[in-house]
């Protein structure tokens, strides 16, 4: 027997009742709390040299961005850059991604203003909001880190991720459709804004649109002629240049104003009961979304570097930077896959070039706010719409048609639902289309009836093998899913439909149950039923490769005491081989 022990050395096992699976060892609590603490015993100086470089660059993207987005959500444009400053220290703190940038984003952005806008047209008390809406946020945040609910990302599937965000780029787009034209848009639905902008086409602005189009153009140009060039910052300069010298303000063409200079202050939002009550659900829905979006980024980033991102340091992470724009007067917060993907192309590898880009916000706000007072909120209008079309990827609706229509028209449902019944109400409605679909698929679970392929040297599909060979009187079935509630009636009768369509009468029914992960009550109950019919047709049923937990259930159940345990085989080979004696 010497001859099948494993070649690379003695044999070895495991002691009784030991796990075979070992967890990672526990890493330094200080490493655990602060993760940034990790990189800095072997930070260099030519790592500070490309973090410099990558900070500077993410700021140049990052400050007319955050400008707009503050008035997408119906606030000051320096909320937005509020929202650069102490978000990005507490991430940059806590946080176990090395590339992720936080900060104002398109779809939270969106999110707020579609909350705040409705309940004041005061733009002081939206701020007040802003900051209260946020201070929830990281108040969920932090509940969601206790209750250990990192998991719960993963329950938004990729369809409905891909629906909301195009869902949002349209919504984004429309939004800014009056901006760009000069008009007035009073209505908050972008359905409602579309029927208004058609009805006051008469009203344009034409030098607003012009400054509007042109800056669009010059963003979108330089996306494609050249996308690492911060074309947002330069457009955005050009504009503020342009509006000064030409006195644009005088041809009614909308500027932002005064921008107060300095740097916030740290106080708490005014917290009233009432107003907390009806910011809930929105903060609950902002959290789905930005936290979902994080992971999801700080891991395809994080991939890329053999490096790994922890839920329980992200939630905390996002929750201390959630806090942070809170008590600074920002808005609630997201990753910016966009500068991320600019950070980690300069290559940043720690998180202090996410500080050093707070520190340039910083120096503009203290030094060089009386310039921005000139530029045109149609510039804003166009940095908005470039970065919303930058979220459509025909790609991804692409990808999703090559593995399954039913994706496409959940994505399909969550975009329109975002379009036309606001952000969360989609939300909700594209998650419960997603559990229908698992449901759905789960009732109507994959199996097989299988024969021996020479080629393969294996039992496969007859399906997807022609040539496979049956065994006269003998009936290979497999299962590749649970047996649960959902789908045990459905398995029952697909059995019946294989016995009936077998090439001969079969006396010996294998049940290969190598993809039967669990079997609950009804699944038991389904299992006896079919039993006891196969046995009044003088069909035996046995079993093939069960797995030892799903063993166990099927003993106590008595299941296995039905079909005897000698008939409980560990091969399906095996079992077909058994089926000549036995059934004789």
């Amino acid at each position: 027997m010497d001859d099948e022990l494993p070649k690379t050395g003695p044999a070895a096992g495991y002691g009784a009742g030991e796990s075979p699976f070992r967890p990672a060892a526990k890493r330094p609590w200080l490493h655990r709390i602060v993760p940034v603490a990790e990189h800095v015993p072997g930070y260099r100086g030519g790592a500070l040299g490309r973090d410099a470089l990558a900070g500077v660059t993410v700021a140049a993207l990052a400050l007319p961005a955050a400008m707009a987005y503050g008035e997408l959500a119906g606030l000051s444009p320096v909320i937005g850059l509020y929202t650069l400053l102490l978000p990005a220290v507490a991430y940059a703190v806590f946080g176990s991604s090395r590339q992720v940038i936080v900060g104002p984003e398109g779809a939270i952005a969106a999110m707020v203003g579609a909350a705040l806008i409705p309940m004041t047209p005061d733009p002081e008390q939206r701020a007040s909001l802003a900051a209260l809406l946020a201070l929830l946020v990281g108040a969920v945040y932090l509940v969601a880190l206790v209750a250990r609910l990192g998991w719960i990302a993963d329950y938004l599937s990729r369809p409905v991720l891909i629906g909301y965000l195009h869902g949002v780029a349209v919504v984004m787009i429309i939004g800014q459709l009056g901006k760009l034209l000069g008009l007035s848009i009073t209505a908050e639905t972008p359905p409602g804004q579309v029927v208004e902008v058609i009805a006051d086409i008469d009203q344009v602005s034409w030098p607003t649109l012009a400054v509007g189009a042109a800056c669009l153009a010059l963003l979108l140009l330089a996306r494609w002629l050249a996308p690492k060039v911060p074309a947002a910052l330069i457009v955005v300069v050009l504009a503020i240049i342009a509006s000064a010298a030409l006195g644009l303000a005088g041809y009614g063409v909308a500027v932002v104003g005064d921008i107060p200079a300095g740097l916030p202050g740290i106080r708490l939002p005014d917290l009233q009961l009432k107003t907390i009550l009806d910011l809930a659900p929105v903060a609950i829905g902002i959290f789905f979304v930005s936290f979902s979006d994080e992971i999801l980024v700080a891991r395809s980033f994080a991939g890329r570097h053999g490096q790994h991102i922890r839920p329980a340091a992200e939630l905390t992470a996002m929750g201390a930077a959630s806090l942070a724009a809170s008590v600074t007067q920002g808005l609630p917060i997201g990753a910016s896959g966009s500068r991320t993907a600019v950070n980690d192309q300069m290559r940043a590898r720690t998180q202090v070039s996410g500080l050093l880009a707070a520190a340039v916000v910083a120096l503009v706000l203290l030094f060089l706010t009386a310039p921005m007072q000139y530029l045109p909120k149609a510039t804003l209008g166009a940095v908005i719409i470039a970065a919303s079309i930058g979220l459509i990827e025909p790609a991804s609706w692409r990808g999703l048609a090559r593995v399954s229509k039913v994706e496409v028209g959940i994505a399909t449902i969550t975009m329109v639902g975002v379009i036309a019944v606001g952000v969360l109400q989609a939300l909700v409605l594209a998650i419960a289309l997603a559990v229908a679909d698992t449901i759905r698929r789960s009732a109507t679970p994959h199996d097989a009836v299988l024969g021996w392929v020479e080629r393969l040297d294996r039992y496969a599909d007859v399906r997807m093998h022609p040539s496979a060979q049956v065994t006269p009187g003998v009936l290979v079935y497999r299962l590749d899913d649970r047996l649960f509630f959902a789908n045990a009636t459905y398995v029952q009768s697909r059995i019946l439909e294989a016995i009936a369509g077998a090439p001969q009468p079969p006396h010996w029914f294998v049940f290969d149950a190598e993809g039967l992960s669990h079997v609950d009550a009804t699944g038991t109950d389904a299992l006896t039923e079919l039993i006891e019919s196969l046995a009044r047709q003088s069909i035996s049923f046995v079993f093939a490769r069960l797995k030892d937990p799903v063993a166990d259930r099927l003993r106590q159940a008595g299941i296995l005491d039905l079909v005897g345990e000698d008939h409980n085989y560990p091969t399906v080979h095996a079992a077909v081989e058994a089926a000549p004696t036995l059934a004789a």
